[in-house]
């Protein structure tokens, strides 16, 4: 059973797992998404922790700062970001469940929000199908990110 909670410190010690090269390229481990909170001293940025079975088995990043911007003219969405799933329990299904919690989570806690954007790298093909099979829209926009072109994608809640 999938759960999302707000991060809290003691979820660190389980989160503080390895991603490849290649996971690299798409998104930032733990420990860097919440130095770039902490750093930017953000206060508009929530991390949140997955867990499977009471247990931390990922974690992501919802910024409701200028960058969602760069998404959408809706100011009243999240930009849902830093998304990633232990190693060890990747392919199980929790990065999909997530995200299709994730607007349940984003209505109970944050009333106003009526919308989540997010960017995927194009050549991410399982990150995007993921996107997709969790509700997610695709209307052929896109932007440059650090890693290549990226699919703007959201979903209505």
């Amino acid at each position: 059973m999938i759960i999302l909670k707000f991060f809290k410190e003691q979820d660190f010690t389980e989160l503080d797992y390895t991603l490849d090269e290649n996971q690299l390229q798409y998104t930032s481990n733990v420990k860097k998404a919440l130095e770039r909170i902490k750093e930017n001293n953000d206060s508009k940025s929530f991390a949140v922790t997955i867990f499977q079975d009471e247990k931390p088995a990922g974690f992501f990043v919802l910024d409701f700062g200028g960058d969602k911007l760069d998404l959408t003219d809706n100011e009243k969405s999240v930009l849902l970001r830093s998304l990633s799933v232990n190693p060890d329990l990747q392919g199980k299904g929790i990065g999909k469940e997530a995200m299709q919690k994730a607007d349940d989570f984003v209505k109970e806690n944050f009333h106003d929000c009526d919308e989540i954007v997010l960017a995927v790298n194009q050549r991410n093909l399982s990150a995007y199908h993921i996107y997709l099979k969790a509700g997610y829209l695709y209307d052929g926009k896109s932007r440059m990110g650090r890693s290549g072109p990226q699919y703007l994608m959201y979903k209505k809640l």
